[in-house]
């Protein structure tokens, strides 16, 4: 998470008016019908806010403005799909506001590094894996699970500094050895906490993810000759 004070207005401007419309857009493609009608859903959603408020806040702030911790947006995806989990997000947001924790000038941008780029990576590989049709129930929990929220450290890590560096906050070294010493010491748990999660969910509550194809991986993979 970036303070505001290390970005220009520019900057924090642009990231409004890109995570505006994409709020609009998921608000307008959520499932509101099927959501006030199931409690279930509600639960889950309500839940999963309270789960990212508690994960966000376990974080450790820097006296520059840097604040780090594990974003969790991969497995929030699997389990309300994309429009849910960006206003699950931006609900977070809101709560971190009302707690002094986060800038509202910098919410926008945070929002783009924290939540619209893990969602539309965690949507990307479940789709990808879904074009497959793998039976293999590993496939699933390794390439929508541990790869995208791996994946997604590793982009938001650079897209952070990228923003940073544009911002005229960070000058590259010649050697790049503490950076990717530093992208590998966040994607390992980030991958961990959101693999783990959704291995728990395919476990326990398989019904419980929207992109879980319950068919076709927990069927029976034969038939006894007695039922025939």
């Amino acid at each position: 998470m970036i303070a505001s004070m290390l970005l220009n207005e520019a900057t924090l401007l642009w990231g409004w008016l890109l995570y505006g419309p994409i709020l609009l857009y998921a608000m307008w493609r959520a499932p509101w019908l099927e959501l006030f009608s199931d409690s279930r859903r509600q639960h889950l959603l309500f839940g999963t806010v309270l789960v990212l408020c508690a994960l966000w806040l376990l974080r450790r702030d820097f006296p520059s403005g840097l604040s780090f911790h594990f974003i969790g947006m991969t497995a929030v995806t699997l389990l309300l799909d994309w429009p849910l989990a960006i206003l699950a997000g931006f609900i977070a947001q809101l709560a971190l506001l009302i707690l002094g924790k986060q800038d509202l000038s910098a919410l926008g941008i945070n929002g783009l590094l924290l939540i619209m780029i893990p969602v539309v990576i965690a949507h990307w590989c479940a789709k990808t894996i879904e074009r497959r049709q793998p039976e293999n129930l590993f496939m699933y929990i390794f390439f929508s699970g541990f790869f995208p929220a791996a994946l997604t450290a590793v982009v938001c890590v650079i897209g952070g500094i990228a923003l940073l560096w544009g911002n005229a906050i960070y000058e590259f070294q010649p050697w790049l050895e503490d950076f990717f010493a530093m992208v590998v010491l966040v994607a390992f748990p980030e991958a961990f906490i959101n693999g783990m999660a959704v291995t728990a969910l395919v476990v326990f509550k398989p019904e419980w993810l929207e992109t879980f194809n319950y068919s076709r991986y927990l069927q029976a993979p034969w038939k006894d000759d007695r039922d025939s």
